[in-house]
């Protein structure tokens, strides 16, 4: 048995132990336990002859508290078996694979069935639109009072739904606490509680960081042959801004090390201290003109493209020699990385190295949060367990999807029995393991006490403020202050600014 095959079956024997009632409602929860009484007190009358032992025996089985409850039972007031369970999300990316990683069904088909209807007890809610556009389709199915027993939140908007009781359970009534996730990342832990601390959501997958780029380019211009060469240049903000004018000059001004603002922007907000909000009132630090400064630093020396993220402008940088990297997570190593060396047939796969870059960061997640509404508690607790929590399952999904599952045990095995994830990848990689380089970032991201409602209108509108009035208008900082404060105090009109 090669070492990924040992530690898969480690990893089920350990997760069947482990599981063995989280992975039940409260009906077969309650059956396990009442079996175990039964063979206790069998047990017991076997090892005493007199009825007085045995009778004493049975009676102190009974008096001893119930297994199952103390693991987790559903509580009595969540409803279970109703006809259908229903699962919503903006596309058809995450959620038909793990309905048929949970129910074993194949998942060359499961796509087409769920769309078609034709997986019996599921129907699958596909929105087709973007992440940023699902919120609003969500109100409408909590306003018409339709059928929903689980749906699928992003991280930039999640604690609309995660902060409202209304619109999402505690997952402790579902028998779920900590020890079911312990081995998850701890910022996905927090992005997944409301503001009381309570877990109302959580996520299969890490969306962790990390710096990918062009390694023929960096050992052109910089000299660096390797991932840990080229993470030694620009382990830091300082180092990266310096590297940054060594390409520049070194390329006569073609390239530039970075993609986008927008990019930089992703790893840097990662690295903020102070909550974006503090009682009630809108926190403009040292951080917000220290990025600024770095930003404008690598905008007037070509350290970053003038480009826009999503644009085709955006993808082609990566094989017109006009960026030597990207700042991107674990999705982004799937179409994008692929689309950004011009496919398996381009110009520059094969070319890419990713290294964990300046600054710890994500971005992007998925949350799965489930309705207080639900008359499926028992089947929401299957599916959340299967996705998030059962460790076999997350081995096997994390190879077959692929996906950076959100389980630090899992993942550190995976890597260190060298998987090969996605071959397409790895040869575009020459061969290294992609999600080892970003393992480190995915465990130093804290945002303990730091993560607000309004973290992504905030964010978004510093950047804005940052591009178009620092970098591209006056470069006045007080004046770039007040230009944010008026985009917040339009857009967030709930909080101070003054």
């Amino acid at each position: 048995m090669n070492t990924l095959k040992k530690t898969l079956a480690l990893v089920a024997t350990m997760a069947m132990a482990a599981t063995a009632f989280a992975s039940c409602g409260s009906d077969s929860s309650s059956s396990t336990s009442e079996s175990k009484a039964d063979s206790s007190s069998s047990e017991a009358a076997e090892d005493n002859s007199g009825d007085e032992s045995s009778e004493a025996e049975e009676s102190e089985a009974e008096e001893k508290p119930d297994v199952a409850a103390e693991s987790g039972d559903i509580s009595a007031d969540v409803a279970t078996g109703g006809d259908t369970f229903t699962v919503a999300a903006w596309n058809a990316d995450d959620v038909p694979y793990l309905i048929a990683q949970w129910k074993g069904i194949s998942f060359d088909t499961i796509a087409d069935d769920l769309a078609n209807g034709n997986v019996e007890g599921i129907d699958f809610i596909n929105f087709g639109v973007g992440g940023g556009d699902a919120a609003e389709k969500y109100d409408q199915l909590f306003q018409a009072g339709s059928d929903l027993d689980v749906y699928f939140c992003e991280a930039d908007w999640a604690l609309k739904y995660i902060n409202d009781d209304t619109k999402t359970l505690a997952l402790s009534e579902l028998g779920l606490g900590d020890s079911d996730f312990a081995n998850i990342y701890s910022y996905t832990d927090e992005i997944g509680k409301d503001s009381n601390g309570i877990r109302k959501g959580v996520s299969w997958q890490a969306a962790a960081g990390g710096f990918y780029y062009r390694k023929d380019l960096a050992e052109q211009y910089l000299g660096a042959t390797t991932p840990d060469e080229m993470q030694a240049q620009i382990s830091n903000w300082a180092d990266f801004v310096t590297a940054a004018k060594t390409v520049n000059e070194q390329s006569g001004g073609k390239t530039a090390l970075a993609d986008t603002l927008g990019g930089m922007w992703q790893a840097y907000a990662c690295g903020r201290k102070t909550p974006w909000v503090v009682d009630n009132t809108l926190q403009i630090d040292d951080f917000c003109e220290e990025f600024a400064k770095t930003a404008k630093e690598l905008w007037d020396n070509g350290g970053i493209t003038k480009n826009s993220q999503w644009s085709d402008e955006w993808t082609a940088a990566g094989t017109n020699d006009s960026c030597m990297g990207y700042f991107v997570s674990t999705w982004g190593f799937g179409g994008f990385a692929l689309d950004a060396a011009g496919g398996e047939d381009g110009s520059a796969y094969g070319l890419w190295n990713v290294c964990e870059g300046p600054q710890a960061f994500f971005w992007g997640g998925t949350w799965i949060v489930v309705n207080p509404a639900t008359d499926n508690g028992d089947l929401a607790r299957e599916f959340i367990v299967s996705a998030t929590s059962d460790e076999a399952q997350l081995a096997d999904y994390a190879v077959k999807k692929p996906e950076y599952v959100n389980n630090s045990k899992v993942m550190d095995d995976l890597i260190s029995s060298n998987t090969v994830f996605n071959e397409k990848i790895t040869n575009n990689l020459g061969g290294q393991n992609f999600y080892e380089a970003l393992a480190e970032n995915a465990k130093t991201i804290d945002f303990k006490g730091l993560i607000t409602p309004y973290d992504a209108t905030i964010k978004t509108d510093f950047i804005d403020a940052v591009k178009t009035e620092y970098l591209e208008g006056s470069g006045d900082w007080d004046a770039t202050v007040e230009a944010f404060k008026d985009k917040i105090a339009e857009d967030v009109t709930a909080i101070n600014v003054d």
